[in-house]
């Protein structure tokens, strides 16, 4: 290729129109059809990627695909560059289509063709597509090759059962710390958590990307000890976090509200991170406000350079859960001053505030207002706490006028609710009401039964209480069990009601009984 031709074609690829106009498509195309005319009458046939892609770009396919079908001398490189350009761009559509293109004029793809367009089978979740993406590799004999395998336990561990992506693995050839992590995250999404264990702890290397696959899928389980734990010996083991693992990891310290430790993670961001994203300080926002620590939440909120709709929630949730409404309704309106809108998830918090704060009114017109001006931010999860806040502040005949009144059938969460007040007020006939509501919807809830108990107990009704707990036993149902923790020392200690299990279990009921005899 002439240096002209060249330049033509690079030109192409730095193109940016000057104004925005409707016209803006057709102007792109114009430009693309005569940078294509001058590089052929310079006498190349060698085309950039971009240019193909520019005419999808401007809506014209039909170009594209003549283009694609004219120019005689492609290769296996430039056609899995211009399959590339449309995959990078989330096009993964036209990257399928001109994959068959490209079968269609005898151009034997190799392991980086299928490399770029089996991940485009994934996004667009096209199984049969898929399928056939890996028969042709199976066909061609590159499906033991370590990009097309990575790419093809991808495949199967997002859209099938994990036995296709574990045989995808077992087919491939050295598979690298990519085709580990990819079967990792597929067991984590599967719930095998003893499996992805077990392989994690066998690969032959690993890097920041398959200690957050494990972090991150333990704590997004709900195995908040065990993502502390990893955290700690990835740590220990020198490999250095990054943006993607605290988040991940912070999360799960503040499920178990383990403060001190969750200070030292804290510290280590700040070593490893230095100034770190908007990600990991809505983390730490959200960890010190689950913990209690509203200062320093409040301190951490402040220095964040860039606030979003996730800073903002952290903060208000936490105040609404340690029963500081006054100050969540404060940053709410704040929030609004900033031009900041709220989300399904603000207007919840904001209504449990009002709940915890005996705030009913304000509740109220909160709620009244996003139903007239933006009635898509309700989902059942606000209603229901209508209920509990009428309900709490003994407002039962607003409540069963609210229930009565609902758009939708309501759930067990809404009898709940109104049995949760008629405990504190101990309203016995609408809480036997609610009861019964309970019981109709699923008759093996334990937690009606002990909630009815519970406010017959308040209101000193010990019959009543009697009779409960003897169809509780004739049913043979059992209460969930208790659970508290202590974090002494960064060392947890969890303790679940008739738990004997303790390592300091002598220790403990020692001096148990020393504060028993001397109180």
């Amino acid at each position: 290729m002439n240096s002209i031709a060249y330049k033509t074609l690079q030109s192409l690829a730095k193109f940016k129109p000057k104004r925005e106009t409707h016209t803006l498509a057709y102007s792109q195309l114009k430009e693309t059809q005569r940078a294509h005319a001058r590089a052929l009458k310079l006498g190349t046939t060698i085309l950039e990627p971009d240019i193909v892609y520019s005419y999808f770009g401007s809506k014209s396919l039909r170009n594209a695909c003549k283009l694609f079908d004219e120019v005689p001398n492609w290769n296996v490189a430039s056609a899995t560059a211009i399959i590339g350009c449309f995959a990078r761009r989330n096009r993964h559509e036209e990257a399928i289509y001109f994959f068959s293109r490209m079968i269609a004029l005898n151009i034997k793809p190799n392991q980086f063709t299928f490399g770029t367009v089996i991940p485009s089978s994934t996004a667009l979740q096209d199984f049969n597509s898929g399928r056939q993406l890996h028969a042709c590799a199976i066909k061609i004999g590159l499906e033991s090759n370590v990009f097309i395998g990575s790419a093809v336990v991808d495949f199967y561990a997002k859209l099938t059962g994990i036995k296709e992506a574990q045989r995808a693995f077992e087919d491939t050839h050295e598979p690298n710390v990519v085709s580990y992590t990819t079967l990792i995250r597929g067991y984590m999404k599967k719930e095998m958590f003893d499996d992805a264990l077990a392989l994690f702890r066998k690969m032959p290397e690993r890097n920041v990307v398959s200690w957050n696959a494990v972090i991150s899928g333990y704590s997004q389980m709900g195995y908040n000890e065990e993502a502390v734990n990893l955290f700690v010996e990835m740590l220990r083991e020198g490999m250095p976090p990054n943006d993607s693992t605290f988040p991940c990891a912070i999360r799960a310290v503040a499920n178990i509200a383990a403060l001190g430790m969750g200070r030292s993670f804290h510290g280590s961001a700040v070593k490893f991170l230095g100034k770190f994203d908007v990600f990991v300080g809505n983390s730490l926002v959200s960890f010190y406000a689950k913990c209690g620590s509203m200062e320093d939440s409040l301190l951490l909120f402040n220095t964040l350079p860039r606030k979003n709709i996730v800073s903002w929630n952290a903060l208000i949730c936490g105040y609404a859960n340690h029963g500081r409404g006054i100050e969540a309704v404060d940053f709410f309106e704040r929030m609004q001053d900033t031009g900041v809108r709220p989300n399904s998830v603000t207007l919840l918090s904001l209504l449990l505030a009002c709940t915890h704060s005996g705030l009913v009114d304000k509740g109220y017109t909160y709620f009244n207002k996003a139903r007239v001006e933006d009635p898509g931010l309700l989902t059942p999860e606000h209603y229901a706490c209508m209920v509990d806040l009428l309900s709490r502040a003994g407002r039962f005949e607003e409540a069963e006028r609210f229930l009565q009144e609902l758009p939708f059938v309501p759930g067990i969460g809404f009898w709940k609710a109104l049995l949760g007040g008629c405990r504190i007020h101990s309203n016995m006939e609408l809480g036997e009401l609610a009861a019964r509501k309970i019981l109709a919807l699923d008759p093996e809830d334990v937690s009606s039964y002990v909630m009815l108990s519970n406010a017959h107990s308040a209101a000193g009704r010990w019959q009543s209480v009697s009779m409960i707990r003897k169809e509780m036993r004739e049913k043979r149902m059992k209460g969930v069990p208790g659970c508290s923790w202590i974090e002494i020392r960064s060392k947890l200690h969890i303790f679940v009601t008739g738990d004997r299990n303790h390592e300091q279990l002598d220790q403990i009921y020692q001096v148990l009984g020393f504060l028993s005899s001397n109180i």
